[in-house]
């Protein structure tokens, strides 16, 4: 059984998507209940003669997805629609976290019995100093300020070298449409990045482009266990046995230079005669002109999120590498790519809006991918569960009750320090059926007597293990009875790369 239920908080009526007899997270609702105090905020700055350029700034609604959890001021799984304004950190200041799938002509046997030299590679490539990504800093300024397109022009520079000799421009072009904004929102700044951007020619390497990053981020090599959906499946050329790679992870600490950045300039143009909020959430005015914030603010948005785009891209490239040095040549081909932390301006009627998502996925239906290669089946969903458990691709079915929106996961039902105590035969059980590899090899016979290091490896693998989440079946239960998304397809890990 799954249900849906409103309730009113302040202004707003706030639809959350459960499961079962599951009640929202305590302390994720406290949160939101917080978050919503900018109702307050908004009444005094729309006092300030001038603030707003347009008429009154509203949240038009606000909607909570199957994955609800606590997060650092706005609770995850969290979708805003405003008018008249933006809200930076309701897209966190991991910008562009998202997803990426590929479809494979991978065999799973083969992955098994190769997964010693496998896991020593990937080890090297992803965090040993392996992966070899050079670029000038004229790839650096294209990718901040125009994204997949801008590395499609630039490209050059890498003359083939390391990681580069994946790059296919053809190809490349090709999957721009299989791509969220085909991977290219246009800044026209580079605010604060010129010392990461470098030497205009000069080729050189940094420790950002390609990284995982922390928490629930991963790269997962998948076997497809269920077919739900043959026409889509086989549209999206999934059939049932085969080999698929998932990858989450975002714009790392560009995102978090972004968003600092982001919240200087919503400080600095907050009215000095006015308290602060007292939630600290701030509204930046659509279309700004108080030190140019709204254009500082898109910009910096932007460089983050095209920056997430290629981190995707080359973490990619990395896992071909892999695949090709222990394997030979393999075909990787994308199916989607997308960001669930982000703000989407949409228009409705006529009038623009602000789609706010904080750990959400789009799920536009056939009219929302209209003009796309989805437009048949609607928009690619990748709802990936805990380590270790099943993750599902569906199709979106354009639900605008629900903002066109998804769970972007199975969502947290333990802290992280919760699920780093107890649960001993869980946690031993789970370890002796499922491969995760990480920069610290537990095995390493050097480490056998540093308890201090080998306890900390547990903790990070405790904190993200299945018991530490929702049950992602539930989840995708909501998603069905809701009609807001349809399962294509069920994976089951084969392993997981987790910095």
């Amino acid at each position: 059984m799954v249900h849906k239920i409103e309730w009113k908080d302040r202004k707003n009526v706030i639809s959350c998507y459960l499961s079962k007899d599951a009640t929202p997270d305590k302390s994720a609702v406290a949160e939101l209940h917080q978050m919503t105090a900018l109702e307050e905020t908004l009444e005094r700055l729309t006092a300030v003669p001038s603030y707003f350029q347009e008429d009154a700034p509203r949240i038009e609604k606000i909607i909570v997805t199957p994955d609800f959890h606590k997060g650092a001021g706005i609770p995850i799984g969290t979708v805003m629609m405003t008018k008249g304004f933006a809200v930076p950190q309701a897209m966190g200041n991991d910008i562009n976290c998202g997803m990426r799938f590929y479809t494979t002509d991978l065999s799973e046997e083969k992955i098994r019995q190769k997964l010693p030299e496998l896991t020593k590679k990937i080890r090297h490539i992803f965090f040993e100093g392996g992966r070899q990504i050079p670029m000038t800093g004229r790839q650096r300024e294209a990718l901040f300020r125009y994204g997949l397109e801008g590395l499609l022009e630039t490209y050059q520079d890498s003359d083939k070298s390391g990681l580069w000799q994946y790059y296919q421009p053809e190809i490349q072009e090709k999957w721009l449409n299989r791509t969220m904004f085909r991977g290219s929102l246009n800044a026209t700044e580079t605010e604060g990045l010129e010392d990461f951007i470098g030497d205009y020619n000069q080729l050189t390497y940094d420790d950002q482009i390609g990284t995982i990053g922390g928490g629930n981020h991963f790269l997962e090599v998948q076997r497809v266990a269920e077919i739900y959906d043959g026409q889509t499946a086989n549209a999206w050329n999934l059939k049932k046995g085969a080999v698929v790679i998932m990858l989450h992870t975002g714009s790392l600490t560009i995102g978090h230079h972004s968003g600092l950045l982001n919240r200087k300039i919503c400080q600095e143009i907050y009215p000095v005669r006015l308290a602060q909020p007292e939630n600290k959430i701030y509204a930046i005015p659509e279309n700004c002109t108080i030190q140019n914030a709204w254009k500082r603010f898109w910009s910096a948005s932007k460089n983050a999120a095209n920056f997430g785009f290629v981190n995707r891209l080359f973490l990619g490239f990395m896992i071909q590498e892999v695949f090709t040095q222990a394997l030979g040549a393999c075909d990787m081909e994308l199916l989607y790519d997308a960001p669930h932390n982000y703000i989407w301006k949409q228009q409705i009627d006529g009038e623009n809006y602000y789609i706010h998502r904080k750990g959400a996925c789009c799920a536009g239906g056939c009219e929302e991918m209209e003009g796309t290669e989805f437009a048949y089946y609607g928009e690619p969903v990748m709802i990936p569960g805990s380590m270790g458990s099943s993750s599902y691709l569906l199709r979106g079915l354009g639900n605008s009750d629900a903002l066109w929106s998804a769970s972007h996961g199975a969502g947290r039902q333990k802290s992280r320090g919760d699920a780093m105590k107890g649960n001993d035969v869980a946690f031993r059980q789970f370890m002796e059926r499922f491969h995760v590899i990480t920069p610290i090899d537990p095995n390493r016979t050097d480490l056998k007597g540093r308890a201090d290091i080998l306890k900390k490896w547990e903790e990070s693998i405790r904190a993200e293990a299945p018991y530490a989440y929702k049950d992602i079946h539930e989840v995708i239960a909501v998603h069905t009875a809701h009609n807001i998304a349809q399962p294509i397809a069920r994976m089951e890990p084969i392993f997981t790369v987790k910095s």
